[in-house]
């Protein structure tokens, strides 16, 4: 089984470009467009790996990776 990558960036682009990269390489791949999203996304099904941009609205990428160290 392929591994799973979770990309989170707030640029619509940005997780589109990873997305066609990573997923031409075999990889499976879940888009989150800020934190909330992200942690959610988490929940659901953890990723092997999380792709995170810093500077997002709502929460960002500093706050989303203290909640997800806290759980």
């Amino acid at each position: 089984m392929p591994a799973s990558i979770l990309v989170v960036d707030d640029v619509e682009d940005n997780r589109a470009v990873l997305r066609d990269r990573l997923e031409s390489q075999g990889y499976r791949v879940a888009l989150a467009a800020d934190g909330e999203e992200a942690l959610r996304a988490v929940a659901a099904a953890p990723p092997d790996l999380i792709l995170l941009d810093v500077m997002m609205p709502r929460l960002d990428g500093i706050e989303t990776v203290k909640a997800l160290k806290a759980d």
